[in-house]
């Protein structure tokens, strides 16, 4: 597992403390596309679980109008939110629910509809635009209260959360472009506005919470929409209110405790809350470290990323099966959630683009080509909730051959209705969120920070550039670079050196500064660049000191042969749940005399000399990319 460098801690370190500047900007969303695999991907998504969850979770998603004319009054004490209950007395708690469900939602269908251009589901687009903004209220309320409710908790709530959920995705459509943009914006900034003028500046304590639950505490990544209403507006007073509500959050006694300055700074402290909030809420210290320049903050932050660390497995997924509960990552006996993955991949991404530093680029290519991608189902629309980096079986419970009622979350499902229906929706996000950040800005010109298949149309030079980014990327390592201009000019590329490699070609003249290959020049009308990686085998060690082997950013697994049990039958065609049992269940181990091999170049199979423990002999056995698998077996002892 890599963790993060001591160089990359200072560069961090230094960033944050450095007037707070941040190194790149990102683009305004819908000027990357996706290419290649990531789109066919997202078009294969709408075409299933993201384009049709609507009509999978009816009550949940198209007939609960939670945000207009079913907002929640105080009459309301239970509503059909689709999860299994714990008891009556929580059920209060998840009131707010079907926003969270619903926005997300809406957040990943939209990118993905604006990203592939699909005529049919941007309609869809269209006409929840059209539906969403004649619920705002003459004084700019956005959300799910009506006025007997709203800004006026003294408990559990969804206030904060429902608005984070839902501008998001309307802030998407206004930086694409899509429908009235100025009047998406306009209505953004009146519904944050209207936030700031109920929860005061440091006047008000918008955490205090006497029960506090999910909803409340979600709430703190209202940070995502104040941090990016900063960079599309210049407007200062949101990152001030972001750094207002991270201080709040930390000094309030809440459910979801891991992001609290006190605990954070108490070298004791072990990560114990549910995984997605520790992960998102990673954001929000990011947001408010370089908003105040604070070096308390700083050094805060630097101490949360050696904890994510220290629950992460070799695939970038992060212990949360819900909870983190004081554990390090463990391949076989800790699970993550589809919705943690997405989470700390996004805040990934905004580390990305603040620092600068490319070793969050190698962490968010982990999450995105292993964690996630071995959390769909290859063949069929539909996701698994939680899933292990060892996983020996399917059936509800982790790696548990008995199929029994224990839990429903460990097995493959288009919906999980039966949970809640949040890890599909966070896993329409994912690809659209990937794609946003793999191209930046800074002031010398533009940087490819990650890498895969994409195509890039901006202004640079006050003209227009289009960058067409050829490749099967991570699993073929040559990367073409077309660029067209309107005329010839002067500027910066750079390119993201990734920790694994063993070298790489490029066909320009470029110097290497703190791991970025640059190619500054005059370009003309039409170049090309081709730059390839040279990948290597690895065989690393995960935090149990159990080997696991890598080949680029690719993490390799045994596949293991699996019987499929059917579950659940939609009504709409090709959708189903699904569990998985081994059809074997042998656990091979690993000898480091024996060998590795790249057997099919072509299509990456790989061959290890390991050893079954039924006849104490090495045999050869195959090994695929993680994102190939199903049941699988991923380190060895």
């Amino acid at each position: 597992m890599k963790l993060i460098s001591f160089v990359g801690l200072l560069l961090l370190t230094s960033c944050m403390n450095n007037n707070s500047r941040e190194k790149f900007d990102y683009l305004m969303f819908g000027e990357i596309k996706p290419g290649g695999w990531i789109s066919t991907q997202m078009e294969n998504d709408l075409a299933g679980f993201t384009g049709h969850l609507d009509e999978l979770a009816p009550d949940l998603i198209a007939k609960d109008d939670i945000y207009g004319i079913n907002r929640l009054t105080r009459r309301d004490k239970s509503k059909d939110v689709g999860n299994i209950k714990e008891g009556a007395d929580w059920e209060v708690q998840y009131l707010w629910w079907n926003s969270e469900s619903q926005s997300n939602w809406r957040d990943g269908h939209i990118r993905q509809s604006i990203l592939t251009g699909n005529e049919e589901h941007l309609k869809k687009v269209s006409a929840y635009l059209q539906h969403i903004l004649s619920t705002q209220d003459s004084n700019g309320y956005l959300g799910v209260y009506n006025k007997s409710l709203r800004y006026k908790f003294d408990g559990e709530n969804g206030e904060l959360w429902a608005k984070a959920t839902l501008l998001r995705g309307l802030l998407a459509c206004y930086e694409s472009g899509t429908g009235n943009a100025p009047e998406i914006l306009q209505s953004v900034e009146r519904a944050v506005r209207d936030v700031m003028l109920n929860y005061s500046i440091n006047t008000s304590d918008p955490f205090k919470a006497e029960k506090s639950f999910a909803g409340i505490c979600h709430g703190l990544v209202f940070t995502d929409v104040l941090d990016r209403l900063h960079q599309l507006t210049g407007n200062r007073e949101y990152l001030d209110y972001a750094a207002f509500l991270y201080r709040n959050y930390s000094k309030n006694k809440l459910m979801e405790e891991d992001v609290c300055l006190g605990n954070i700074l108490d070298p004791n402290y072990k990560f114990k809350g549910h995984g997605v909030h520790t992960y998102e809420h990673l954001r929000t210290l990011t947001v408010a470290s370089y908003a105040t320049g604070d070096p308390q903050l700083s050094k805060a932050l630097e101490i949360y990323l050696r904890r994510i660390d220290s629950v992460t497995c070799p695939s970038g997924g992060p212990v949360g099966d819900e909870w983190i509960t004081g554990r390090k990552a463990n391949a076989t006996t800790t699970g993550y959630e589809y919705c943690s993955i997405h989470e700390l991949l996004d805040s990934y991404t905004l580390l990305l683009q603040k620092s600068g530093t490319p070793d969050f680029g190698d962490k968010i290519e982990n999450l995105f080509f292993n964690a996630a991608q071995g959390a769909r189902n290859p063949v069929e629309s539909s996701i698994a909730y939680l899933k292990s980096d060892n996983s020996y079986a399917m059936t509800g419970t982790l790696n548990d051959t008995t199929p029994n009622a224990k839990q429903t979350r460990y097995k493959y499902s288009p919906v999980h209705q039966d949970v809640a229906v949040c890890c599909v929706p966070n896993a329409g996000r994912i690809a659209p969120y990937y794609v946003k950040s793999m191209w930046m800005r800074d002031s010398k010109g533009l940087a490819a920070m990650l890498y895969g298949p994409c195509n890039l149309k901006t202004t640079i030079n006050d003209q227009q550039i289009e960058i067409s980014e050829i490749t099967e990327y991570p699993f073929d390592y040559r990367i073409r670079f077309k660029i067209k201009l309107e005329k010839p000019a002067r500027f910066t590329l750079k390119f993201r050196i990734p920790s694994w490699i063993a070298g790489f070609r490029l066909n320009q003249d470029y110097h290497e500064k703190k791991q970025f290959i640059e190619v500054s020049k005059t370009w003309k009308n039409e170049e090309e660049v081709v730059l390839d990686f040279i990948p290597r085998i690895q065989v690393k060690k995960d935090l149990n000191q159990e080997s696991y082997f890598t080949f680029g950013p690719l993490v390799l697994a045994h596949p293991i042969d699996a019987q499929v049990v059917n579950g659940k039958e939609y009504s709409l065609p090709n959708f189903r749940d699904v569990r998985f049992l081994p059809k074997s269940e042998i656990i091979y181990r690993y000898n480091p005399d024996n060998q590795i091999y790249l057997s099919e170049a072509q299509k990456l199979l790989f061959r290890a000399d390991l050893i079954n423990p039924k006849s104490g002999n090495p045999e050869p056995v195959e090994l695929v990319p993680i994102g190939q698998t199903i049941l699988r077996q991923v380190t060895f002892k």
